[in-house]
């Protein structure tokens, strides 16, 4: 058990810690029930409760959220139109994004599947070379996917 002043007092019963957090006119606050014996603290808990969640948002607001973009591509796409798609891709990258490119089947490019795969080689030598294939291309069904990251 800790103190109002932040000093270790020992392992107390529960009642008489409850008579020392009514004595000092403050709560009695489990803050770690998982370790053995359960650790407690005496504080007022509004206050307590307020440093914790400013903790948290604190620290919350230095972490890098690296979101998942997707680019959607055809079959048979033009040469300026990938151009045009691999420029944003690259924004997106350096922003610290990943990206996932889909490629869909349609009617009778299914009995090609080949192309969508050299379509991707393709894609993968136009990028730069700090560029990172994180899932080779997978085909499910209609799709054919894979995602790509920038080392750091």
């Amino acid at each position: 058990m800790i103190n109002d002043e932040g000093e270790m007092v020992g392992i107390l019963d529960r009642d008489e810690a409850l008579g020392m957090a009514k004595q000092a006119g403050l709560d009695l606050i489990e803050v770690s029930p998982n370790a053995d014996p359960p650790v407690a603290r005496i504080a007022d808990w509004g206050k307590y409760n307020y440093q914790k969640t400013k903790k948290a948002k604190e620290s919350k607001k230095n972490q890098v959220v690296q979101e998942l973009k997707q680019m959607r591509i055809g079959l048979k796409i033009g040469q300026h139109d990938l151009d045009v798609k691999l420029n944003k891709i690259n924004k997106f990258l350096d922003a610290g994004n990943k990206v996932r490119f889909v490629l869909l089947y349609r009617g009778r490019e299914r009995a090609h599947k080949e192309l969508g795969f050299k379509l991707f080689e393709s894609i993968i030598a136009q990028m730069s070379d700090d560029t990172i294939v994180e899932q080779q291309p997978t085909l499910a069904g209609n799709n054919l996917s894979m995602t790509v990251r920038r080392s750091k």
